[in-house]
C-alpha cells in the first residue's frame, strides 16, 4: 500500500471575487484537466510496467518459486522489496521538495515513481486472475470518478475530512503492521473495508483542496509553478486511486488456483 501525505488547507469561498469568474472558471478547468491527465498517464504507465514484468522473464528478478512444507510458493526477492518500499522515497521528495525542484525534475520523478510503483505491483498478477484485476480496476475508476466529481461540485466544506481520514489512514497502517504477525483474516477484511471508505473520502477531500488552492493561489502560480503543482496534485489523486484499487482487489479479487 502506498502512503498518501495529505496537507491541510484553508478553503476560500470568496476566492471567486479575487478576479473575474469567467477567467477563473476557464483557468480552473484547464488546470484540473492537466491534473487528471497527469494522473491518468501515470496509471497507464504503472499498469504497463506491472503487466510487462509479470508476463516476461523479468518476473524472476522480483519473485522466485521456493519449496515449502505446503508445496511450492512464490517469494519476493531483495529487488521486489526495494520496489515495494522505493515509492515512499519518491512521494516524500515530490511532496516536500516540489517547490525546490525544477519543472523537468518534478515531472521526471513522477514518471519514475509511477514506473517503480508498477514494479511493486507485479505480484497482483501472481495472486489474482487477470479478469478480476480488470473488473476491479473499472469498478475503482467508476467509484473514483463519482467521488472526485462530488468533491469538485459540492458546496460543503470538506476541510474536516482531511484530518479525520488521515487519522484513519494511520490507524489502518498500524493495523496492517500488527496483522503481519497475527495473520488474522478478520483484521485483514476490516482493514480493507475501512481502506475503501478512507480513500474514497480522501479523493473527495483532495479534489476540493486542489480546486480551492487554485481559486486562492492560481493567479500567482505562473507557468512553472502551475506545471509543478499539477504534478504534485496529480500524485495525490494517483495515490488515492492506487490504494482504493488495492483495497477493492483484496475484497473482491478472484485468486488464482494454486
Amino acid at each position: 500500500m502506498a502512503f498518501n501525505p495529505n496537507q491541510s488547507y484553508r478553503p476560500v469561498q470568496a476566492g471567486y471575487a479575487a478576479y473575474g469568474s469567467a477567467a477563473l472558471d476557464t483557468g480552473l478547468r484547464a488546470y484540473m484537466l492537466r491534473v487528471y491527465n497527469w494522473m491518468a498517464s501515470g496509471l497507464v504507465l504503472t499498469g504497463l510496467v506491472a503487466f510487462a514484468i509479470s508476463h516476461t522473464a523479468l518476473m524472476n528478478l522480483f519473485y522466485q518459486p521456493v519449496q515449502t512444507a505446503g508445496g511450492m510458493a512464490v517469494h519476493p526477492t531483495i529487488l521486489a522489496y526495494i520496489a515495494i518500499f522505493a515509492p515512499l522515497a519518491f512521494v516524500m521528495v515530490l511532496s516536500f521538495g516540489v517547490n525546490r525542484l525544477s519543472t523537468t525534475a518534478a515531472q521526471a520523478l513522477f514518471w519514475i515513481f509511477c514506473a517503480v510503483m508498477g514494479a511493486s505491483m507485479t505480484n497482483i498478477f501472481v495472486i489474482y486472475t487477470a479478469t478480476s484485476i480488470a473488473s476491479v480496476f473499472f469498478v475503482t475508476a467508476a467509484m473514483f470518478a463519482a467521488t472526485s466529481l462530488y468533491g469538485y461540485v459540492t458546496g460543503r466544506d470538506l476541510t474536516s475530512w482531511g484530518a479525520f481520514f488521515f487519522m484513519g489512514l494511520i490507524g489502518i497502517l498500524v493495523a496492517m503492521v500488527v496483522n503481519i504477525f497475527l495473520h488474522s483474516p478478520a483484521i485483514a477484511f476490516a482493514v480493507s473495508i475501512l481502506g475503501v471508505f478512507i480513500f474514497l473520502g480522501l479523493t473527495a477531500y483532495d479534489t476540493q483542496r486542489i480546486k480551492t488552492d487554485y481559486i486562492q493561489f492560481g493567479s500567482t502560480y505562473g507557468v512553472d509553478m502551475a506545471a509543478k503543482r499539477s504534478v504534485y496534485d496529480a500524485l495525490q489523486l494517483y495515490l488515492n486511486f492506487i490504494n482504493l484499487f488495492m483495497f477493492l482487489l483484496q475484497l473482491f479479487g478472484q485468486r488464482n488456483q494454486r
